[in-house]
């Protein structure tokens, strides 16, 4: 196998808890996974990537872990697990565990021990500090630092038996793990060579380049509320490519040929990506960016949406494509476990619901990096339309509720941002046909299934080749048969165009064109494709002619059309 055959992969991502639900309880479960993977066989996905299923209190959904050599017994168990591992490596694909180690739960036996006493020797194995100076601890403000967590509130909690505060810079559950210590640091590979040696086949790390924190910790820019953007003093630190080149030596040296890594970097920029992505420099495969996931955040942040623009969504995949052409590699994502649906966020989920799904997923796939499909995503589905408060499960959006009413913000404004955005969207169970919670589960679901499963489902699609899934399906298969789509050279088409995006792939003489509608109006889009073979079409039954252009393209609403030139 070639070392960078991840070129030619796409990984599909699963979610456990909403994915397959086998006995009843509401929750998807590992054997459940086995029990579906005859779909991801026959989409033709080569790695599956599980979001975490270790042992958690659930405070957020698994990224919180009290134990990383142990299955949640939500979703099974240890033999379950090498029962699914051992089912998906015959039928000839990978399996991918999520690495959650910026962090652990504050129910992992790291940190009771840290917490036990400040003469712990697992002590320093956290973020631990005093008050800040002429405060008492308790007293708003003492916090060390005025750093702001991810999901609302300070990112410093005081335990009350030492009088110290402990940094967690996602949910107070979620401590931060001390890097600097290198006690810490050969733990987590020791965790990580336990399940390679199980026969995992690589990791995707969970905001990875959080780990190295700029020493001392230090206030970061004050921000509206009072609480301080820390971002720039614990993302991309200065130790952080030294961390991952020791994480290489330590536990892939000897094996890059088999695995894949990839680091998931929130605020990382094309010079970062370059430096964590440089075959040279041994430290991950790719990493996820988050530039053109951020393009419709409006002024008061995520859950402030704005229309699409997709001349600076454009500007945005053409600067990553050139940053990462001769060095690096880009991974390829529209949706996931913490972003709302693609069809309903940039496409047209009412009027153009298949043309727009699969034409987002054809610019996507088609593009010079590694495509991630995430659970669903493969059929078109949308944003869950939730409507109160009350129907909400995450962490995130019930935070973001609170501290915007507290703000003054209009509930209706608040609901319809939650609505656009949460990331329970993305979180709903997998709708695979008609039957009650969309054959999820035989119990309550969790969280309920979205209430178009009745027409959009994966058993509806299964045997329609027009369908989402068809579509997806030659899209993966477009990448493993044809070099130019994994190793050809990208040129951005039309950049200032507001309505098309189309751009050119090309290696060895071969050239292959992809020119997408992303609106509901016809346009002519200038794009000349004189000579070339028209090899895959949205709309059905015209995927099967060829054409010859003479320099116009005409596209109806959301039409989508991929040329090849031998």
């Amino acid at each position: 196998m070639a070392s960078d055959w991840w070129k030619s992969a796409v990984v599909y991502q699963v979610y456990p808890r909403s994915f397959q639900d086998s006995n009843g309880d509401g929750v998807g479960d590992l054997q459940g996974i086995r029990s579906r993977l005859d779909h991801l066989e026959w989409l033709g996905v080569d790695v599956i990537w599980l979001s975490p299923i270790y042992a958690s209190p659930q405070a957020d959904n698994g990224y919180d872990i009290a134990d990383y050599q142990a299955i949640d017994p939500t979703f099974g168990t240890l033999d379950d697990f090498d029962a699914l591992l051992a089912d998906v490596h015959a039928r000839g694909m990978k399996l991918v565990m999520d690495l959650v180690v910026n962090h652990t739960s504050d129910e992992h036996p790291w940190f009771l021990e840290s917490r036990s006493s400040p003469r712990s020797p697992k002590r320093d194995w956290y973020w631990w500090s005093d008050p800040r100076e002429g405060f008492e601890a308790g007293q708003p403000g003492a916090e060390p630092t005025n750093w702001r967590s991810f999901f609302s509130g300070p990112a410093w909690t005081l335990d009350e038996e030492s009088g110290q505060y402990f940094l967690h810079l996602f949910h107070p559950k979620q401590p931060d793990l001390n890097w600097e210590n290198p006690e810490v640091r050969e733990a987590v590979y020791a965790m990580m060579r336990w399940w390679l040696d199980r026969g995992v086949d690589g990791f995707r790390m969970d905001v990875i380049n959080l780990i190295s924190k700029v020493l001392p910790l230090t206030d970061g820019e004050p921000l509206p509320g009072g609480l301080g953007n820390g971002f720039p003093l614990y993302a991309n630190g200065p130790r952080v490519h030294e961390f991952l080149q020791e994480m290489h030596r330590e536990v892939f040296a000897g094996r890059e040929g088999e695995l894949i890594t990839v680091g998931e970097t929130p605020g990382v920029t094309t010079d970062h990506a370059v430096l964590f992505t440089d075959p040279a420099r041994a430290e991950v495969d790719m990493v996820f960016q988050f530039e053109h996931v951020d393009v419709d955040h409006g002024p008061a942040g995520k859950f402030d949406p704005q229309p699409l623009d997709l001349v600076r969504l454009k500007a945005i995949v053409h600067r990553w494509q050139e940053a990462l052409a001769e060095r690096g590699w880009n991974s390829l994502y529209w949706d996931n476990h913490d972003q709302p649906r693609v069809v309903s966020r940039f496409g047209d989920d009412r009027d153009h619901w298949a043309e727009s799904a699969k034409a987002l997923a054809a610019v996507l796939h088609l593009q010079r990096g590694t495509p991630y499909v995430y659970q669903g995503e493969e059929i078109g589905m949308t944003n869950a339309g939730f409507t109160s408060i009350d129907q909400y499960r995450d962490v995130e959006a019930l935070n973001a509720y609170d501290e915007l009413r507290a703000l003054d913000m209009p509930e209706d404004r608040i609901l319809d941002g939650l609505a656009a955005m949460s990331r329970d969207n993305a979180r709903t169970p997998v709708q695979w046909d008609d039957s009650p919670h969309a054959g999820f589960t035989t119990g309550t679901p969790w969280l309920p299934a979205t209430a178009n499963h009745a027409w959009l489902n994966a058993a509806a699609q299964r045997e329609d080749p027009d369908s989402v899934a068809a579509f997806y399906r030659e899209l993966i298969a477009l990448r493993h048969r044809i070099q130019v789509v994994a190793h050809g050279d990208f040129t951005m088409l039309l950049p200032e165009d507001p309505r098309v995006f189309a751009y050119r792939r090309e290696l060895d003489g071969t050239r292959l064109t992809v020119v997408a509608n992303l609106s509901g109006e016809p346009v002519e889009a200038p794009v000349d494709v004189h000579g070339a073979s028209l090899i895959l079409h949205n709309r059905g039954a015209a995927a099967t002619l060829t054409t010859a252009g003479a320099g116009i393209v005409p596209l109806e609403p959301w039409e989508t059309r991929v040329y090849l030139t031998d």
